[in-house]
């Protein structure tokens, strides 16, 4: 993954491509590979700090079995196979990011805003957020809201940020396990609170963890944060309830609860697209919505006889790309190519 480029945009900078996708989830990614089979660039912006949607934030570890070729792969496996296969498209990737607004402008191209100031021009959009956006779920703690942003973080964007910091990282699954093992080392102090002592996260991590724990490395404490001290959005400590009802006080500067993904619509719904119970409507010829030029494919679509698999997204990615490449060059003569007999197709992907 390191060969992609990742959060190319900046706050100044107008981004324009011939396709903008919004979700990196697996059929995002396919959708990369199919628009560039036919020269077109793209752009894809996830709410998310990694690519892979659900696959890659739900279940990276649990098998799938219904993927052509092969008989068993992990969510991880997959997205790692897929953003290899895009490798030679040169797609860019802007995480942590939501879109808020889409217009079109005057010459009939899209400009999209991001909450991060991001602005994209494209000919074509293509929707692929899955149910939705992932948004993080907030803990039941009182007065939580006037740290967010400041002491409290719901996803580690700048690792930097955490140095020297005395942290409290919240919850018992995978994201919590590994940003403990991952920001230990820079962290002044490191406290996990969970309130049980199983994990749910991957043997390995938990036995990761234990290890720091009894090199008393890191502390942890078994309970629920109950309050949070501070002033001015800056923290400086936390109590946590026990089981039995009592509380203790932790010293921390910063604050990392994992608690889960909710999934949220978003903006999406704001963007006219004759909704049916937060789905997009979409024709089964090129999975275009009820907006020319913006298409919607994987989960966020509906249509008679639709079914909720990767694999379907993929077939509505390959449809919805041949119908994007006449929107964004109307006068180029599309010819269907085999990958397998094409030499030209060949020579795109590097293995001519």
């Amino acid at each position: 993954m390191n060969d992609i480029s990742m959060d190319a945009s900046n706050a100044t900078e107008v981004i324009e491509r011939d396709v903008v996708i919004v979700g990196a989830g697996p059929v995002g990614l396919f959708a990369v590979f199919e628009l560039g089979l036919l020269d077109l660039s793209t752009a894809l912006i996830d709410i998310l700090d990694k690519p892979g949607g659900q696959c890659a934030e739900l279940y990276p570890e649990k098998p799938i079995y219904d993927i052509p070729g092969y008989p068993i792969i992990t969510g991880d496996g997959l997205v790692e196979k897929l953003i290899e296969q895009i490798k030679p498209f040169n797609p860019t990737f802007h995480l942590n990011r939501m879109v808020e607004t889409l217009d079109r402008e005057a010459d009939g191209r899209f400009r999209l805003t991001t909450d991060a100031g991001d602005v994209f021009i494209a000919k074509v959009v293509v929707i692929a957020a899955g149910g939705g956006s992932f948004q993080p779920k907030r803990p039941p703690v009182p007065g939580i809201e006037a740290y967010e942003g400041s002491s409290v973080h719901y996803s580690v964007r700048r690792i930097e940020a955490f140095r020297d910091q005395d942290l409290l990282i919240v919850g018992g699954g995978d994201s919590a396990l590994d940003w403990t093992l991952n920001l230990q080392p820079l962290a002044k102090s490191l406290t996990l609170v969970h309130r049980r002592e199983e994990f749910r996260a991957a043997p390995d991590s938990v036995n990761k963890m234990r290890a720091l724990l009894d090199a008393g490395k890191i502390d942890f404490r078994m309970g629920q944060v109950s309050g949070l001290k501070g002033e001015g959005g800056e923290l400086s400590g936390a109590t946590i309830k026990a089981k039995d009802g009592s509380e203790t006080d932790v010293s921390c500067t910063r604050m990392l609860p994992f608690f889960g993904l909710t999934m949220k619509l978003g903006p999406v719904a704001e963007w006219g697209l004759n909704l049916e119970q937060n789905l997009i409507p979409v024709n089964t010829e090129n999975f275009e919505t009820s907006e020319p030029g913006i298409f919607a494919i994987g989960d966020i679509n509906t249509y008679p006889g639709k079914l909720k698999l990767i694999l379907c997204g993929f077939h509505e990615a390959a449809l919805m790309s041949q119908a994007a490449a006449r929107i964004v060059d109307p006068d180029k003569r599309i010819v269907f190519q085999y990958t397998t007999s094409s030499s030209s197709l060949q020579k795109k992907l590097g293995v001519a």
